[in-house]
């Protein structure tokens, strides 16, 4: 079994699971047990140079992206990071350029980090639950302290020096409750692009009481969408309704969790242990160790080739037949552990709604596709030339196709 090497994107991993903090829904910080029960060490140079130089080296296109991610991977130390833009500028060749981005919980950063992060451009991603008695309800501290007051002030740097910053809220039995004074909290603040995670914690007896009820996440994203819908095409971006418009422009989509298969998001530890997914830090995903085996071999590795099929091939007969399996594919096979009866086969807990949601959206994205469609634009349609980069975006935005749709 082979593949091409195609763009990939891995999270890498410079302090492993080690976070300042200790939110009550975190399904890493489990992973230091992994590795001897010890806080990870932070990697290596050596192997830090070893890693970005592979990185590099195995990616096919003329922008490398590079992803940061924890644990909290500013415990690495801002000099660290200095270091890392250093190897990257070392190790590029002239006709490539580097995009860095970084998932963080926002508490340490400061006026030298956001200083940093703007003058190389790196895109950011902060956590961030909703205002204070939502957020402070799992994203605590070590002390068990609300966070949210420290967020906003990493927040507020990111907002001074203009970084371009995702919010990412995860969507718990908490927030589900209230998806309007959520959302209408992400607009206060000056949000333009926000993702709603759903949390699914699977115990041996089920699922937590932390988790998000299937048809109260369909429903949070319903409400949303339809505030979305009537105020702010255009002037916010929500993950998930870019998603379920890229079918209506017959787009891939760009969020793994709905791509018919997976496994092209690998992650690297801080030892250089690199595996299958972020969700499958486990000994049985162990796909190598970057000191010792070529990215390109690992991506081609028959393991993660197989790990990406299976998401495919272990798709419910229910999904195969549903009306939108165009926009869901199943989602993330971590939660396809619900069955039926004498019916074997796992479906996704989240699936009532998902299929919820991407029903009460259809209407919209079909009435994009039919304008999209429309003869006598010439140059709207992907797959045509670029001549209609200057129109209006067929979405509704008000905005040129370029800066809106063609772009995602």
């Amino acid at each position: 079994m082979n593949r091409t090497v195609s763009d990939f994107q891995i999270f890498a991993k410079p302090v492993g699971a080690r976070c300042n903090l200790n939110c009550s829904y975190c399904y890493y910080l489990k992973k230091n047990n992994q590795f001897a029960g010890e806080p990870s060490p932070p990697m290596t140079e050596d192997l830090l140079e070893s890693y970005i130089s592979r990185h590099i080296d195995a990616h096919p296109g003329e922008t490398v992206p590079f992803s940061w991610h924890g644990g909290e991977p500013m415990l690495y130390g801002l000099d660290c990071f200095r270091r890392i833009v250093a190897l990257q500028q070392k190790h590029c060749p002239p006709h490539k350029r580097i995009a860095n981005g970084i998932q963080t919980n926002g508490t340490l950063l400061t006026d030298d980090w956001g200083r940093f992060l703007a003058h190389h451009r790196f895109a950011v991603g902060l956590s961030l639950d909703g205002p204070a008695e939502i957020h402070d309800m799992y994203r605590v501290d070590r002390q068990g302290i609300g966070t949210h007051e420290a967020v906003m002030r990493g927040y507020q740097v990111l907002v001074e020096h203009r970084i371009p910053t995702d919010i990412v809220c995860v969507v718990n039995a908490c927030n589900v409750m209230f998806p309007l004074q959520v959302y209408r909290f992400f607009k206060t603040i000056g949000v333009r692009y926000v993702s709603f995670l759903p949390l699914v914690e699977r115990l041996p007896d089920g699922v937590s009481d932390r988790t998000v009820p299937p048809e109260a996440f369909g429903a949070f994203l319903c409400t949303v969408f339809d505030e979305w819908r009537a105020e702010d095409i255009g002037a916010i971006k929500v993950q998930i309704f870019e998603e379920a418009t890229r079918t209506a422009f017959g787009q891939d989509h760009s969020l793994c969790l709905f791509r018919p298969t997976c496994g092209d998001i690998p992650v690297v530890e801080y030892n250089g242990d690199v595996y299958a997914c972020d969700h499958f830090v486990e000994p049985a995903w162990r796909l190598g160790n970057i000191a010792e085996t070529s990215f390109t071999e690992i991506l081609r590795s028959e393991p993660l080739i197989a790990f990406g099929e299976a998401k495919r091939t272990s798709l419910p007969q229910t999904c195969r037949s549903c009306e939108v399996l165009a926009m869901c594919n199943g989602e993330c096979p971590k939660n396809r552990f619900v069955t039926n009866g004498e019916n074997t086969e796992k479906r996704n807990y989240l699936c009532a709604g998902y299929k919820l949601f991407f029903n009460h959206c259809t209407p919209f994205v079909r009435a994009v596709s039919r304008q999209w469609q429309q003869p006598g634009k010439p140059g709207l349609r992907p797959e045509k030339d670029s001549t209609g980069r200057n129109q209006p975006c067929p979405c509704g935005s008000g905005r040129k196709y370029k800066k809106c749709c063609l772009s995602k």
